[in-house]
């Protein structure tokens, strides 16, 4: 008898089930992606038990008649693509046609639908893939799927689920996703009795960031607005044929944002949520300096192109990509959010607690997030991601620093007002048979009034930006270490080191570019013992070391003789520098590029060369370094990645002293 044999349809299903039926989320976001395909602008999702009892979806969409929903929970049966052809422009978000059948595979499902041409609508209930009845029903247009006991034909898959506060929270990770895809129709899920979000339509992304995140994420966020790049038009195109558009939209965090995971970065393509290396990669090149290596900005992007530009049929769960143009589409994804950030120079503002309560959000409008914003930061973990080249810092205009850095005086106005008078409250009661109660002294109510004068509108400008770091105003020292300036949008306090070192390290990388790095010539030369494996690394980057600055050369076994430093380097930091350039070239430069190799340098001398903290500086030397902090490329970070300026902003300071 021969070996091979043919698969019964039950245990083919239930191998398809698990391709696409990972877990509860995996469930809802089929139908989902099913309930937008139907055009339903109205979708509620409820769940029991973290999806194990209770999985049902309800939308308002186009709904199928009855023979269509019989058809739908056969294999491959789909009404989104006919031809072959039609492989090569998927425009919809389902298209495999496999997800019903393989959800009823291994769960007890009931579908509910009806269309509007109907007077009655059909209800279909399955278990195990078997089909149980098919009657009419009174139904509303539209479709209800409801999934229970998932799993309940699969012990072994069943018992690998994680708790039910993991698999809810995969699940409210996955509606917010669509929330914020689609901000022009509602959402609502609902975890038993409570509401995890209810979101009302919407007519711009600013306001569903808001429904979903709220105030406080909204703030910290650059509006990337409409970026659009035209590809050259393919070969064999018609003349005067154009190519093919990309257009990108949505938020980036400001580089004080620091996550330590990727869990923060949404990505849609075509509307399509997606887990897509290329684009990851994009936005750690984006942020390279500017946040530290160990760290993942919040990232909130949707990419829109022609439908032929992109592949989705890469993986059954439909969340893996390619892209026909994957060069240029990382590289303007990079530079878009690059430059964006470059442009708006958004400033870090010190922290400031509420000085009054927040009035409670209307019902619907806001996300009652809290409950699960961790374990939804924990859902989507993501292999680890291969260095990327990192983004080209492009040049900006330096804007003019005036003449006069005067500052606005608050102003004191005393009027006079009434003499104040004592407030007294009525008489106490006493009641019959009791003794009267001592007398009480009742508090005094001074009503005094306000003479400070009120603050005039317009006098001060808040716009959270770098861009005015030219206007700054030294005041003095912090500890030797911070610098404290004052400025028309409020109090400045910048670090000095860090600071410095984002001046010297843009210092390098120009005079790197042009060839005429300043160096510092030795009166002996200093000899640098080295490992086998340092002398290996030293050999492949000894030309990069030269063009920044030193001058070594091989002086004997396993030893460099160096000759000249960089300008600003301390004699007794040479050989230290020297140990941690090739340190780092040990650990990580095998796998960087060129350009990471430079950067990598210039920021170790550039650390090295920076003015130290516990470090006196007289206002000379402080507003030098404030007018030359204004004049770089992107002052919002040093290399690493740590902030170098924080602002506490005039609103927050009149706020705090309850002028406003």
């Amino acid at each position: 008898m021969g070996r091979i044999r043919i698969l019964s349809d039950n245990v083919a299903n239930k191998i398809a089930a698990g391709e696409v039926v990972e877990r509860p989320a995996s469930v809802v976001k089929e139908l989902l992606e099913n309930s937008l395909d139907a055009g339903a602008t109205d979708l509620r999702i409820d769940v029991e038990s973290g999806g194990r009892r209770l999985l049902r979806v309800t939308d308002n969409g186009c709904g199928m008649m009855r023979d269509d929903a019989l058809l739908a929970f056969e294999r491959h049966a789909t009404s989104k693509l006919s031809d072959v052809k039609d492989l090569e422009a998927i425009a919809t978000l389902g298209f495999r046609g496999e997800a019903l059948p393989s959800i009823a595979a291994v769960s007890r499902l009931v579908l509910e639908t009806r269309t509007c041409e109907e007077a009655t609508g059909t209800r279909v209930e399955l278990a195990g893939g078997k089909l149980l009845s098919c009657e009419e029903a009174a139904l509303a247009p539209g479709t209800v799927i409801t999934v229970r006991d998932l799993f309940f034909n699969v012990p072994a898959r069943r018992k690998f689920l994680r708790t039910e506060q993991t698999e809810l929270a995969h699940i409210a990770s996955l509606v917010t996703h669509y929330s914020l895809a689609h901000p022009d129709k509602s959402f609502h899920l609902r975890n038993g009795a409570n509401d995890l979000l209810r979101v009302t339509p919407v007519e711009e992304l600013r306001e569903r960031v808001f429904q979903v995140f709220g105030s406080r994420i909204l703030e910290d966020l650059v509006d990337l607005g409409t970026q659009e790049r035209e590809l050259p038009a393919p070969p064999g195109a018609e003349p005067g044929e154009s190519g093919p558009v990309f257009l990108l939209r949505g938020f980036v965090s400001r580089p004080q944002v620091q996550k330590l995971n990727r869990n923060s970065i949404f990505l849609f393509v075509n509307r399509r949520l997606i887990k897509d290396r290329l684009l990851l990669h994009a936005i750690t090149s984006a942020y390279h300096n500017l946040i530290p290596p160990a760290c993942y900005p919040f990232a909130l992007l949707f990419l829109d192109c022609d439908a032929a530009e992109v592949d989705v049929n890469v993986h059954p769960s439909k969340t893996e990509v390619r892209f026909r143009n994957a060069t240029v589409v990382h590289d303007f994804v990079r530079d878009a959010i690059r430059e964006t950030l470059m442009e708006a120079r958004p400033a870090a503002s010190v922290p400031v607690g509420h000085i009054t309560p927040q009035p409670a959000p209307q019902p619907g409008a806001r996300l009652p997030y809290s409950e699960f914003s961790q374990q939804i930061e924990n859902v989507r973990l993501e292999p680890d991601l291969e260095a990327v080249p990192p983004a080209r810092e492009p040049g900006a205009s330096t804007p003019a620093v005036p003449d006069e850095q005067q500052l606005p005086e608050f102003t004191l106005r005393a009027e006079p007002g009434p003499v104040p008078r004592l407030d007294f409250t009525a008489d106490p009661v006493t009641f019959p048979g009791s003794e009267p109660p001592p007398p009480v002294v009742p508090p005094l109510r001074l009503r005094v009034p306000d003479t400070h004068g009120s603050f005039p509108a317009g006098l001060f400008t808040d716009t959270g930006s770098l861009t005015s770091l030219p206007e700054l105003r030294p005041l003095g020292q912090l500890h030797d270490s911070f610098i404290v300036a004052a400025g028309r949008d409020g109090l400045w306090i910048i670090d000095q080191h860090v600071a410095h070192e984002r001046i010297l390290f843009e210092k390098v990388l120009r005079e790197r570019a042009a060839g005429r790095a300043e160096t510092q010539r030795l009166l002996m030369p200093i000899l640098v013992e080295l490992t086998p494996s340092q002398q290996v690394e030293y050999a492949r980057i000894a030309t990069e070391l030269n063009a920044i600055g030193f001058e070594s050369e091989p002086f004997g076994t396993r030893t460099i003789a160096v000759k000249a430093v960089p300008a600003g380097v301390a004699l007794s930091d040479v050989e230290k520098l020297i140990y941690e350039i090739l340190e780092i070239g040990e650990g990580e430069l095998r796998k960087l590029t060129l350009d990471d190799l430079r950067r990598g340098l210039a920021a170790t001398v550039a650390c090295r060369a920076a003015i130290k903290i516990n470090t006196p500086l007289d206002a000379a030397k402080m507003q030098y370094l404030l007018d030359a902090l204004s004049k770089t490329d992107n002052p919002m970070s040093c290399p690493h990645g740590r902030p170098i300026a924080l602002r506490y902003g005039t609103r927050d300071i009149l706020r705090a002293f309850h002028r406003i």
